[in-house]
């Protein structure tokens, strides 16, 4: 089989020098390889969670004209987002059993068709049809089979990262692959307000939607031929996985720093979706507009990919994986209290602005570095149930944040400034409660969490054993080349 024009690969037995098991289909340790096809398989999985990123948000921005189109409630419509949060939280146990057990290739070919009918599904249903009920119906059961997929993909990078990529380039693998879905959310912002102007265009925006959706489903099924490389990256690639699901569990919950990360960590994406969520109903009260709203919104993520880009790079060089969430989740904390204050302040553009930058920036830099501290403080449980579980921390947070939030809004009689409407609500105490846990979980976490790396120790120890740091390198730099 060809495995895009490197040296052949022959089996290794890696696994024996990292858990001191022997391997009986080999009697000899070989150094590690790496594949140019390594770089194929980030493109489809970027693709791919770019993707299903643009199908959650696709009505976000066009409520009003998807409500008109579908005869439907903005409640309805707000529905459609809210499905992806609702199915990923049982469905996630699920899914990361699929992955460290049934392997990378079926997950992300099943994620693919899962979102590309999806995505056929919704525009079918939109178009012109006599029983106009059935429109909305379609769309809802092809946002659940988006919602399905993101299930398959969420959690992907992380263990596509540890099967493909050197110790040198897995946080930055990590980083790519992640980004993709924000950037996804980006775009979706974007193309939706501009294709679908009026709502007799709702059908040509999800048309739109559907093509790379279609696009990335071929290529993951033809393209992906295996789960991973014939030969490891890495040693703990040999043995990734092998905890059985339900020990993976068990060695999970009695391991104290990565419960403190799966709690701390997962506040702290809870506060991102909660600021990403009410973000324009908050700025509103004080006059600021919808789109600048929206700008603030795109700065978010703009800086964010770009700060996630400088520390997947540095991370990937210095391996200091705990200073770095350590110092991100901090900025980002001292981020949120500023954007509790500003926010309550009206003709502050600027600093809005600025702090949203700031805030994306530091948080989003330490998402893929945050998945790979959970895969090196718990070793060697799988990749995508450690880094799993801390996506369903984080989701279940968020209900519970946004319900609290929203829960302590007080209605205001008079607000002059304000570009809300009729509704009009103080968001004052809420702020100050976010960023009060955000501070609290961010404490917690700069003080209790300390953590070996697990991974990195057992990838050094069968180094050690094999003698085999100077061909690994050599290996590295002969099929790079």
């Amino acid at each position: 089989m060809d495995t895009g024009g490197e040296t052949t690969p022959e089996i290794s037995t890696v696994y024996a020098a990292v858990s001191g098991k022997p391997n009986p289909e080999s009697t000899s340790l070989l150094p590690f390889k790496v594949y140019k096809r390594r770089w194929f398989v980030l493109l489809v999985l970027c693709l791919l969670n770019c993707s299903n990123a643009t199908i959650w948000l696709t009505f976000a921005p066009v409520a009003d004209q998807s409500a008109q189109y579908l005869k439907a409630t903005l409640e309805d419509i707000n529905w459609l987002s809210l499905v992806f949060m609702v199915v990923a939280i049982p469905l996630s146990f699920g899914t990361t059993w699929m992955l460290d057990t049934i392997g990378l290739r079926i997950t992300l070919i099943l994620g693919s068709w899962l979102n590309m009918l999806g995505a056929l599904l919704r525009f079918l249903g939109t178009l012109p049809m006599d029983a106009y009920k059935l429109q909305f119906p379609a769309v809802m059961l092809g946002q659940t089979l988006g919602a399905l997929a993101q299930t398959l993909i969420i959690f992907t990078p992380t263990k596509m990262a540890a099967l493909w990529f050197p110790d040198c380039q897995r946080a930055t693998a990590n980083m790519i692959a992640s980004m993709s879905n924000p950037l996804g959310i980006l775009l979706a912002n974007i193309i939706s307000p501009v294709i679908a102007e009026t709502s007799a265009q709702i059908p040509k925006l999800l048309l739109v939607y559907a093509v790379p959706a279609c696009i990335t489903c071929f290529l993951a099924t033809v393209g992906i031929w295996r789960s991973k490389p014939p030969t490891p990256p890495s040693a703990s690639a040999e043995s990734s996985g092998s905890e059985p699901f339900i020990r993976g569990l068990k060695l999970l919950m009695k391991n104290k720093p990565y419960l403190i990360l799966l709690l701390c960590f997962g506040s702290g994406i809870a506060v991102f979706t909660c600021f990403s969520t009410l973000l324009e109903q908050i700025l509103c009260v004080k006059g600021y507009t919808n789109d600048f709203a929206g700008l603030c919104g795109a700065l978010f993520i703009v800086f964010g990919i770009i700060g996630a880009g400088v520390v997947g790079v540095y991370v990937d060089k210095t391996k200091k994986f705990t200073e770095v969430t350590k110092i991100g989740l901090g900025f980002s904390t001292l981020s949120c209290i500023a954007f509790s204050v500003v926010s309550l302040m009206p003709h502050q553009k600027v600093a809005v602005a600025a702090v949203c930058s700031l805030f994306g920036f530091f948080g989003f830099s330490i998402y893929a570095v945050a998945m790979e501290l959970s895969v090196e403080c718990s070793y060697p449980v799988g990749e995508a149930t450690s880094a799993g579980l801390i996506f369903v921390s984080g989701q279940v947070q968020s209900v519970v944040y946004i319900i609290l939030l929203q829960a302590l809004t007080k209605q205001l009689t008079e607000s002059p400034l304000a570009t809300c409407g009729d509704a009009v609500l103080s968001w004052k105490v809420p702020m100050m409660v976010m960023a009060g846990l955000s501070s609290v979980f961010t404490c917690c976490f700069l003080i209790f969490f300390h953590t070996r790396y697990r991974r990195l120790e057992a990838e050094e120890q069968a180094a050690y054993r094999t003698g085999g740091n100077n061909a690994t390198t050599t290996s590295y730099q002969a099929v790079e080349t």
